[in-house]
Formats: structure tokens, C-alpha cells, sequence
């Protein structure tokens, strides 16, 4: 019993080098989503822009939708959003915005100050619809089909790099879904 407690940090020392060297071939990009197959979790929350109208899931319905959840505070979310303005230009897709976390005048003055590339912007001062999302943190962005199914989830801010990595491809199976009428 001596002899195991003498090595008792060594093996501890072992188990935890494991982990940790585990750890760096993870891609914290490609988080597992529990809603990934699944509908938007149903929400009834404010737009950005105007406190008396309140969103649905049935305003992100129709073609395919980027749900993309971004914050002033949030230094990745201005990284990205100049190419989120040339995403919108393209008609690739449908851009809506999740103001996650913020402060209303300061996300209205963002969006003022850089280009506003969503369609609409719902306001999730609470968190709440980033909760039931499985949000940990902004930037994240989802991909909902023409059914409204949620088909991924990326954590990370989006650029052209990363669009033709993870979303090109997912997009073009979309649509050849959409032409087969499935």
C-alpha cells in the first residue's frame, strides 16, 4: 500500500498529461449539438429594432437561414461581421441575427456604426433562446433549412475561409434538397 501512495502523484501526473494532450486535437469550433436534426426551440422574444414586435421561430422560416448569435461585446463578432455584410450581399442565404446578452442601444448603435447584414435581429437581452440553443459563448452561428431544421452549429466567427470549410458544402446539399423537393 506504501509503494501505491509513493507513485500516487506520478499517476496522477500521467492521467492528467493524457488529458491535456488529448485536448489539443479537439476543435472547439465543432461543439456537438444535441439540436442538430432538430427545430428551432420554439421562442417568442422582441426584435432588435423594434421592442413592440415580438419574433418567432416562424419569422426564421423559408429558405435557408444562417441564425447567427453575435454581441457588442463580443471582439470575434466584430472580426467577423464585415464578411457577415458581404455573406448578405451575395443572397447565399438568409442572414438573421441573436443579439445575445447586450444592451439594446449599444447592439442598434453596432449595427448603425458597421452595416447591418441581418434580415432581422432578435433580442435576447436575457439569453434565454442562447440557453435553449446550447450557446456558450458569441460568436456562434446555426444553419436551419427550408423546414426549419437546424442542420449545424459552428462557435467561432465566420470569414470566407471558414464559410468554404464548414458551410459551403452544407449549403449546396440544401439546395439540391430544395430542387428534389424533399
Amino acid at each position: 500500500m506504501g509503494k501505491v501512495i509513493r507513485f500516487l502523484p506520478l499517476i496522477v501526473f500521467i492521467a492528467l498529461g493524457a488529458v491535456l494532450y488529448r485536448g489539443l486535437f479537439l476543435k472547439p469550433q465543432e461543439l456537438p449539438s444535441a439540436l442538430v436534426g432538430e427545430p428551432v426551440p420554439a421562442f417568442s422574444l422582441p426584435s432588435l429594432k423594434n421592442a413592440d414586435t415580438v419574433l418567432t421561430p416562424a419569422d426564421l422560416s423559408g429558405d435557408i437561414v444562417l441564425l447567427n448569435v453575435w454581441a457588442t461585446w463580443c471582439p470575434s463578432c466584430r472580426y467577423e461581421h464585415p464578411y457577415l455584410l458581404d455573406l448578405a450581399k451575395s443572397g447565399q442565404v438568409s442572414l438573421y441575427g441573436l443579439n445575445y446578452k447586450d444592451e439594446r442601444q449599444a447592439a442598434l448603435k453596432w449595427l448603425d456604426d458597421l452595416g447591418d447584414p441581418y434580415l432581422l435581429n432578435v433580442f435576447d437581452e436575457a439569453g434565454r433562446l442562447g440557453l435553449d440553443l446550447g450557446v456558450y459563448a458569441a460568436p456562434e452561428t446555426f444553419v436551419i433549412d427550408h423546414h426549419g431544421i437546424i442542420r449545424k452549429r459552428f462557435a467561432g466567427p465566420v470569414d470566407a475561409k471558414v464559410w468554404q470549410q464548414e458551410f459551403a458544402s452544407l449549403v449546396k446539399t440544401i439546395r439540391q434538397e430544395q430542387a428534389r423537393g424533399e
